[in-house]
């Protein structure tokens, strides 16, 4: 069975990850802010951590932050935690991306930030945001904070331009399913050295050291992956999330969760054996991107051309966190690809502003369909 996703692991993030030492986390800081062209990174334990924490460190609050309604839950549920009010916009068909259009139009005297999520790894068009950011500021009288949620797009580019690269904050997470993972984790990158030093100083003040155990639990996580994820062990992966009650609700909870709540640990800092992890990932990240590339390039000339099946556009830059096509039949087509061992994955099946746990009276069209069109071919 091949899975729906595999991350990119080797005996080397196996070894990094029983030789850390104080620095690691430091020493990933640095390193992940010079490979995306910022000036500083700042770590977290999860990258809704620290999308809360840059809006808390900024005191900004009973605001509106605008964001995609088609992404993941928690970047609503950090929004909502940190005492603001997401104001949702419908997305684009052909790319997954918050239609700036509509963006522009629901701006107001309340907005104070937009959060513009590269889905899938496809670039948002970066000089129409910062245009319309400049135009709102001017407009209204107020900063309007450009966050860029570029948890499915690290290293991605708009017109030779990193995303991530400009704006006021970009935001990154390091979980098994992204392109790259330091088992959990996430990270905020600056272009501004004042604000990076701003928001540290407040995670200092409000972080915590973790417990002596959780060291030994991502550990032991990390190896459970790496053996679960195996082509020979998956199908007996495969067939505990969906047959099982148990692996179903570990891996599926993530994603359909309707509650707005963050785990337990979200004020842990992020572990020396995380950055360990990340650092090896770091290092060969180039790799990592260009054989998904090659991937989702072959995927285009060789996949049956089915009539009622969309295809993703083909965008220069992009880093295709999940190669996205949407069918009618959803259902089918998974049990289609299963029979002939392969795990297709259906992520994003949810529109935020439909859960229960939001509510939204708004009409969101494209997000409410795509959320039930799409699945994602294996990229590893």
């Amino acid at each position: 069975m091949i899975p729906r996703f595999k991350p990119s692991l080797s005996f080397r993030e196996i070894l990094a990850m029983f030789r850390p030492n104080k620095a690691m986390v430091g020493k990933f800081e640095s390193e992940f802010a010079e490979k995306f062209e910022a000036v500083d990174a700042v770590a977290f334990p999860y990258g809704r951590s620290a999308q809360w924490a840059f809006l808390k460190a900024l005191e900004i609050e009973n605001a509106e932050i605008l964001m995609p309604s088609y992404t993941c839950s928690v970047v609503a549920h950090a929004v909502t935690l940190s005492g603001n009010k997401p104001k949702f916009v419908d997305i684009d068909l052909h790319d997954y991306n918050m239609n700036l259009q509509q963006a522009e139009s629901l701006i107001n005297e309340r907005t104070r930030g937009i959060i513009a999520t590269h889905t899938f790894g496809y670039p948002q068009d970066l000089e129409r945001l910062e245009r319309m950011v400049e135009n709102a500021e001017k407009r209204f009288g107020h900063k309007i904070w450009l966050m860029q949620d570029c948890c499915h797009a690290f290293g991605a580019q708009w017109r030779g331009r990193t995303v991530g690269s400009s704006g006021d904050v970009a935001i990154y997470a390091f979980n098994v399913s992204k392109i790259m993972t330091s088992i959990f984790g996430g990270m905020l990158t600056f272009q501004c050295q004042e604000l990076a030093d701003k928001v540290r100083k407040w995670r200092d003040a409000n972080f915590k050291k973790p417990g002596f155990l959780k060291p030994l639990l991502r550990r032991i996580y990390l190896l459970s992956v790496y053996f679960a994820f195996n082509s020979i062990a998956y199908r007996l992966t495969w067939w505990l999330q969906n047959k099982t009650p148990l692996l179903n609700k570990l891996t599926k909870a993530y994603h359909l969760d309707e509650k707005i709540h963050f785990p337990p640990d979200y004020l842990d800092e992020m572990l020396d054996v995380e950055a360990a992890v990340g650092l090896v990932q770091l290092r060969k990240y180039p790799a990592i991107i260009e054989r998904r590339r090659k991937k989702a390039e072959w995927y285009d000339r060789n996949l049956e051309k089915k009539t009622d099946w969309e295809f993703p556009p083909i965008v220069e830059g992009a880093t295709y966190s999940h190669y996205t096509i949407r069918v009618p039949n959803r259902n089918e087509v998974i049990e289609e690809f299963a029979q002939k061992g392969i795990h297709l994955g259906e992520l994003i099946q949810y529109s935020i502003p439909h859960l229960s746990c939001y509510n939204s009276s708004g009409d969101y069209p494209h997000s409410k369909r795509v959320c039930n069109e799409t699945i994602n071919f294996p990229l590893q």
